[in-house]
């Protein structure tokens, strides 16, 4: 056998790489090896946080856990204010890939079309847009069915008001984030809504979450709101302002019903109203005309004139005035009563609301001492119940005052006021001369207030107001069975560009039972255009039926027989008050 050493030798000699080859092989390596390590260093190190932040982006996400918010309940615990759960539906635009048969069954479910879902998906940029809020669980389930990836569901709130326009000015509503936007769900929206709570997760590419990343923070929940309405009350003062507002064809109305003694308030209603479930086109309607408007209170004044004056000790009830003939000149201006009543007492100047007779105590005390007084009980200044949108009335500075106007105060006239700052005036004779702080809070105990008129005084302004609805006074529709009452009727015209206007606002403030004060009830009809202007025929009934109705609901004890009720007979002139 050959040997083959010699041709295999020289083989490998013929194969041989120059060393340089292997060299530049062995760098090439080397530098991609460096080149790798380099770019992980720079991805893990550098622009560490930039990956991450895509990486979170499409699989990470910050759920909000929304806090329930409280429930707004009248004084019995009954709801005025609840929140229900529902579902939104939301779409992260980059990862909402779906076909066009898939898009026509979400816009079916949705309801919107499909257009409106391209528009809010073509923002690739966006990784949060809502496709639907506030839907059923159902229907959100329906949709989170369809499996198409990048469609979400999220758990929210919608607020629901069981009495709907009937409460609508005091509890108000929220915003499609349940903000408030009216009423207390804007005064206490830190209170009501609580703090929302954030979930931390990782989901895959249909969307189910896969776990949780750190500790939930959880929600705290709103606290509940109690206020002095009784909803039963409400309704009732609501209907039956309704009733007259519709029967004199009014243009507004308000009407507030006070727990006397502790100054909480039992009910407050004004027409127009809205619904608040739907709160759409109520321009002119949101506002708490009770708080917010003001007006000319006319001869629902005249028992604080009569006050004033049996403060400054130059009067007493039987005290006689002469308001013959029917009209008293002070300069150029001429004051006028509805008719010629003679001599009357100071008890018979609120009986028979007489200008003339309230003038004459009015310019016979000082400017200072009455500006005094009326600030004392309330005019001029908010009575802090803490609403939105409160305002003060106007009075002005008594060092201003002409005589005409320290006159045509003593009747209502050159003073505005709101509903609620007359109706607390009134706390004063029945709480004998102690003027009470007003509240729409259910209060745990009776407040202190401020002593105003003589214990004395007071009571014999509210006897004098007791005859006012008997025969021979102003107001003998505010009669209620069963019940002494006392009060006072109020009919101004209302003042324009110019001077004052052929309309009217028809007033009437009272309270019961007259043994012992329980109740305020205050009624303003704001442009009665059917015939009737006068307090006694448009406001006083609509006293006399929220105030009965209410009373035997409470079961305040009658103070009076069941045929208590006198009306004037056929033959016997009506009473007007004069304006």
């Amino acid at each position: 056998m050959r040997s083959r050493g010699p041709i295999r030798s020289k083989v490998q000699e013929a194969v041989k790489l120059p060393a340089w080859r292997r060299h530049v092989l062995l760098f090439l390596l080397l530098a991609g090896m460096i080149l790798l390590i380099g770019r992980a260093l720079y991805l893990q190190s550098y622009n560490r946080s930039f990956y991450q932040k895509q990486g979170e982006a499409r699989y990470t996400r910050s759920l909000t856990l929304f806090a329930h918010r409280g429930m707004i309940k009248d004084r019995n615990g009954e709801p005025l204010a609840i929140s229900t759960p529902v579902e939104s539906i939301w779409a992260n635009p980059a990862d909402a890939n779906m076909n066009e048969q898939q898009k026509i069954k979400l816009a079916e479910r949705l309801k919107i079309d499909v257009a409106e879902i391209n528009r809010k998906l073509s923002n690739q940029d966006r990784e949060f847009v809502f496709l639907k809020r506030r839907i059923s669980p159902e229907l959100a389930n329906d949709v989170m069915a369809l499996g198409i990836p990048g469609i979400y569901s999220q758990r929210e709130y919608r607020r629901y008001y069981p009495e709907g326009e009937v409460t609508a000015h005091l509890v108000g509503f929220t915003g499609v984030d349940e903000k408030g936007q009216e009423g207390f769900e804007l005064k206490y929206q830190n209170w009501l809504a609580g703090k929302s709570g954030s979930r931390h997760v990782l989901r895959d590419r249909a969307g189910h979450i896969v776990e949780d990343l750190e500790a939930a923070k959880m929600p705290q929940n709103g606290k509940d709101l109690v206020l002095s309405i009784d909803r039963k009350v409400q309704y009732l003062a609501f209907r039956e302002l309704s009733k007259a507002v519709e029967q004199h064809h009014a243009q507004a109305g308000s009407a507030i019903v006070m727990d006397a003694k502790t100054g909480e308030i039992l009910a407050m209603v004004n027409l127009p109203s809205y619904n608040p479930n739907n709160p759409t086109n109520i321009a002119g309607k949101s506002r708490n005309r009770a708080l917010t408007d003001t007006f000319e209170p006319g001869s629902t004044m005249k028992p604080m004139a009569v006050a004033m004056g049996l403060e400054s000790g130059k009067y007493r009830p039987e005290t006689r005035l002469e308001t013959s003939p029917g009209t008293y000149k002070i300069g150029p201006a001429t004051i006028h009563d509805t008719h010629n009543y003679g001599t009357l007492t100071v008890a018979g100047v609120v009986q028979k609301s007489s200008n003339v007779g309230a003038t004459k105590i009015a310019l016979s005390l000082e400017p200072q001492f009455m500006w005094s007084m009326l600030n004392q009980m309330g005019f001029g200044t908010p009575t802090r119940i803490e609403f939105p949108g409160e305002v003060s009335g106007r009075l002005r500075s008594y060092k201003t005052w002409r005589p005409i106007e320290q006159a045509t105060m003593s009747y209502g006239n050159g003073i505005s006021v709101t509903l609620l700052q007359l109706a607390r005036a009134y706390t004063v004779f029945a709480n004998d001369g102690e003027l009470r702080p007003v509240t729409l809070i259910k209060s745990k105990e009776i407040p202190v207030g401020q002593q105003v008129l003589s214990p004395e005084n007071a009571r014999s302004v509210r006897d004098m107001l007791e005859t006012v609805v008997q025969p021979g006074g102003t107001a003998v529709k505010a009669q209620v069975m069963g019940y002494r009452v006392a009060g006072k009727t109020g009919t101004a015209h209302k003042p324009g560009v110019g001077g004052y206007q052929n309309k009217y606002i028809s007033s009437f403030v009272g309270m019961a039972p007259a043994s012992n004060p329980k109740l305020i009830v205050a009624v303003m009809i704001d442009e009665p255009s059917a015939g009737q202007y006068y307090g006694g025929a448009v406001a006083a009934p609509v006293f006399s039926a929220v105030m009965g109705a209410t009373l035997r609901m409470m079961g305040v004890p009658q103070d009076a027989p069941n045929d208590n009720i006198v009306m004037p007979t056929s033959d016997s002139a009506e009473v007007k008050e004069s304006m």
